[in-house]
């Protein structure tokens, strides 16, 4: 057992080499970004999920594999599609932080953004060493601590350590694995409230108290959970079945639409613009993850076309509209103007 485990350690050490050697000053030009043009060494990405990866190609020719990237954005498999899209090469890949967002934000026009709730961002790195392999390193009682500049870039360190002492962001960092967690608890609740309030177009209050939508929300919650409890990145995280259990993930979600009661959720605010939701990143992803494993979402995978459908619809409404003299040229009915949302 402790000469698999020295293997390991020095294939992981092996496999992260190259990204520090790629930086020697012979091959630095190989990395360099365009000219007149800085190099970037945090990026926070706080767009839709649809736009990340055309937001990030836009800089990417700035990004280096010391550069670390935030992504801030409802659902998940947003840091999978980026590295099929744009990073596949691992050596050339920047290093990844991952976020969730509970303050309350609108915005009102172009380029303005209101602070409209307090809430608190979590934060967590994404190692570059495969969480298998950590687990393994763990469960041998290896020494990991030696490890940490290979496994967490300055960059990264540095970007954790100033968000987390801003302190009207109360933000707060978290392992991997309970990141994970969160993420995956945040998932399910809005794989229930997001859709449902577009086909209702409605606030998210309008989930609650309702016979038959709990109906459908109970069906929705066991499919998910059904999912959740199957992911392979959970296993032997203790508490897991109780953590993502229907009855557990029902009361937080009303308690979370009972709390935004008078919110418009962001897929419904996109929905009535005629734009692409994040669906595809919350119900969808629920969908892929849900045929890995050899279970079909049927559920999932009918609410998301739903809401492609009605999304398309409204769409083209809004592109075959005609101003009237008296509504002024271009201006878009009044239905779908300042409306404010969580993000």
């Amino acid at each position: 057992m402790p000469s698999l485990c020295k293997q390991m350690v020095d294939r992981t050490r092996a496999e992260r080499q190259p990204a520090r050697a790629a930086f020697a000053p012979k091959d630095r030009a190989k990395f360099a970004p365009f000219s007149g043009e800085e190099t970037i060494h945090n990026l926070i990405v706080t767009t839709k999920a649809p736009a990340v990866v055309s937001a990030i190609d836009a800089v990417k020719h700035r990004l280096l594999p010391t550069s670390t990237i935030l992504f801030l954005q409802n659902g998940m498999g947003i840091v999978e599609e980026v590295n099929r899209e744009l990073f596949p090469d691992p050596k050339l890949r920047p290093n990844y932080m991952l976020g969730i967002n509970s303050h309350g934000l609108n915005s009102p026009s172009n380029f303005t953004v209101n602070h409209a709730g307090h809430g608190i961002i979590s934060l967590g790195l994404v190692p570059r060493v495969p969480f298998s392999e950590l687990a393994a390193l763990n469960a041998a009682n290896l020494e990991i601590k030696g490890q940490a500049e290979d496994v967490w870039a300055p960059s990264s360190r540095y970007l954790l350590r100033t968000i987390t002492r801003s302190p009207i962001l109360a933000a707060v960092a978290l392992s991997p694995t309970d990141l994970l967690q969160a993420q995956l608890e945040k998932l399910a609740v809005n794989c229930l409230i997001n859709p449902m309030t577009v086909l209702l177009d409605a606030p998210n209050g309008a989930v609650l108290h309702n016979f038959s939508l709990s109906r459908v929300s109970r069906l929705l919650l066991a499919e998910i959970c059904a999912v959740i409890q199957s992911l392979p990145e959970l296993k032997g995280i203790p508490n897991v079945q109780r953590r993502f259990s229907p009855k557990r993930l029902e009361a937080l979600t009303v308690r979370i639409a009972t709390k935004t009661a008078e919110n418009i959720s962001s897929s419904l605010a996109d929905a009535r613009r005629g734009i692409q939701t994040e669906t595809e990143y919350m119900n969808g992803y629920i969908v892929k993850r849900g045929e890995e494993l050899g279970i079909r979402a049927v559920m999932n995978y009918m609410l998301m076309h739903l809401v492609h459908g009605k999304t398309n619809m409204i769409s083209r409404e809004i592109d075959d509209y005609v101003p009237f003299p008296e509504m002024g040229a271009g201006k878009p009915p009044a239905s779908i103007e300042n409306e404010e949302h969580n993000v």
